[in-house]
């Protein structure tokens, strides 16, 4: 509560002549929460981001890259990064999930989400963002067996197992680090992609702009949980997007979709592979990584954290990553070990 109440004192003094209502508006994983402080004409966000647990630094630097690119991000009208508190443009509250569920044209949205996604991987610049390094690419991947198998599974490997496991790690980093880099936003997917309903009107004109000008974002999605962007494998936002942990699509949509990425960012000049094979192939590696991180995460979440909304997607998450294990003979130990601790059919799917 006391926190809340410094917000709204915070919030008050950059109005002190407006009134306003405020309420929670979403949380993640992490420390932060946002509210959205609702005015007579127009609603704005509120990121609260507890110094002592959260860097806002990185957000405001990402969110400054990002809208420089060209897309649609909260933009930060104000800060106080002593207290935590930044306030953002409100990108509504329908999330692509949302809008996909309730029967949103899947083709238009993601045309959309990977048009957007070109225009970041344009702007990319090698001494802006983190290296998405064999340190890190690591580290995500032994919460697998630290958290999945040994906390959710209570399951044991052997030093064979862990052997076994470390090579194919070594195997999965190697493909990973050889992929052309570009800006990756780490968490590419419907959850955190907006789907704008109308034209936004904006709620803080800048000098030389008529108050409400109306500005044109149909097209474009609100991206948002952007502040752990990195400098990373070309491929690996569209495995966020196309293998994403909470809606599932057949692998032939996904493929065609995939497919028109890959076209639109040969045309932009993206250095993408010639050979469209190789290049499903990278995207297919780089989702294993993925996903030996998401079961990770999702199982520590629970564990430890104990939040246990994130379970009920541990199933598609597994079949994502089963799948791709059965199609690549380098990846054929991860598979024996998945057959091993939780045996499962898994039929074959898209190969080159």
């Amino acid at each position: 509560m006391l926190r809340q109440q410094q917000l709204t004192e915070w919030l008050q003094g950059q109005f002190p002549s407006e009134t306003f209502t405020l309420a929670p508006a979403s949380a993640d994983a992490s420390f932060r929460r946002y509210f959205r402080a609702t005015f007579s004409d127009r609603s704005l966000i509120v990121m609260d981001a507890p110094p002592q647990h959260e860097d806002c630094r990185p957000f405001l630097h990402i969110a400054k890259l990002f809208e420089t690119a060209g897309v649609h991000v909260p933009h930060v009208y104000a800060q106080d990064l002593q207290q935590g508190f930044l306030l953002l443009s409100d990108l509504g509250n329908t999330t692509y999930l949302q809008a996909l569920c309730g029967g949103g044209s899947a083709q238009e949205l993601y045309s959309a989400a990977t048009d957007a996604l070109i225009k970041i991987q344009l702007a990319s610049r090698d001494d802006e963002l983190p290296p998405y390094d064999e340190a890190l690419l690591l580290r995500e991947m032994r919460l697998f067996p630290e958290w999945y198998i040994g906390k959710h599974l209570n399951v044991t490997l052997t030093d064979k197992q862990h052997a076994k496991l470390e090579e194919v790690f070594a195997r999965i980093v190697a493909n990973n680090l050889a992929q052309p880099r570009v800006y990756v936003h780490r968490d590419y997917h419907s959850r955190n992609l907006m789907y704008i309903e109308s034209p936004l009107l904006n709620p803080l004109p800048q000098a030389g702009e008529e108050a409400n000008e109306k500005v044109n974002l149909l097209t474009s999605p609100g991206i948002l949980d952007f502040q752990d962007a990195v400098y990373g494998p070309i491929t690996y936002d569209l495995a966020s997007l196309f293998k994403d942990a909470y809606i599932h699509w057949e692998e032939a949509e996904t493929l065609d979709w995939l497919i028109r990425y890959w076209e639109k960012a040969r045309k932009a000049g993206l250095p993408v592979a010639d050979d469209f094979s190789g290049f499903y192939r990278d995207y297919e590696w780089v989702g294993v990584q993925r996903h030996l991180k998401i079961l990770g995460i999702f199982a520590r979440l629970y564990h430890r954290d104990g939040k246990d909304g994130y379970l009920k997607d541990l199933p598609l998450v597994r079949a994502y990553l089963r799948a791709a294990c059965v199609r690549y003979i380098d990846l054929k130990p991860l598979l024996n070990l998945l057959d091993t601790i939780e045996p499962h059919s898994v039929q074959e799917g898209y190969t080159f």
